[in-house]
């Protein structure tokens, strides 16, 4: 399969009519945000770092958070939380579309709406990650689509013994990407006329 070039993403998200929830009361957006290679495009991932009243923590995920009253709009929180979480300012960044937004949560807690942002930067960026974010990837589209780096996973906070589907991004034990991102890689690549 050919490597993803921003060009054809561009193309692709452009074309895409994303499915749009209603906002509820609990209403989050992230940023996919990507940038051209010699041998593709790559991908920003975070680490979420260990905190005990976070859901998500410790997960690998796009920066993003609640969409705070304040926010003009989700668009507008994606962006503002890139810049908190990463130090990435996405104001001047080209915006190549929107996904289907997503409801969820994790089990014991209300769900939500989650929307995301797909921006394109002119070059791969230093992130500048703050106290939230344990880590940061930028990891090959090449890879996610790898089926090599297709993983079972098994999140071991949970009560139950269930394993998810995974994507190996980095280290074993700490960087796979599941649940609520993995959805959003899936959406991603039908966008572009791909699968996971």
């Amino acid at each position: 399969m050919s490597a993803l070039r921003v060009d054809e993403i561009r193309r692709r998200l452009g074309a895409h009519a994303p499915s749009i929830l209603a906002p509820t009361a609990k209403h989050a957006a992230v940023a996919a945000v990507l940038h051209d290679t010699g041998a593709g495009s790559e991908l920003l991932f975070i680490e979420r770092a260990e905190h005990p009243y976070d859901p998500w923590s410790g997960h690998m995920a796009f920066p993003g958070g609640r969409v705070d009253p304040d926010d003009a709009s989700a668009r507008h929180a994606a962006e503002r939380e890139t810049l908190e979480e990463v130090g990435l300012d996405l104001g001047s960044a080209e915006l190549l579309g929107r996904l289907d937004d997503v409801e969820g949560a994790p089990p014991g807690f209300d769900s939500l709406v989650v929307s995301a942002f797909v921006y394109h930067l002119d070059r791969r960026i230093t992130a500048t990650p703050n106290y939230e974010v344990r880590d940061v990837l930028w990891v090959p589209t090449a890879h996610l689509e790898d089926r090599a780096r297709r993983i079972p996973f098994y999140w071991p906070r949970q009560q139950r013994d269930v394993h998810y589907p995974g994507i190996l991004v980095g280290q074993p034990d700490r960087h796979v990407v599941w649940g609520l991102t993995y959805r959003f890689l899936e959406l991603f690549f039908v966008a572009l006329g791909r699968q996971l």
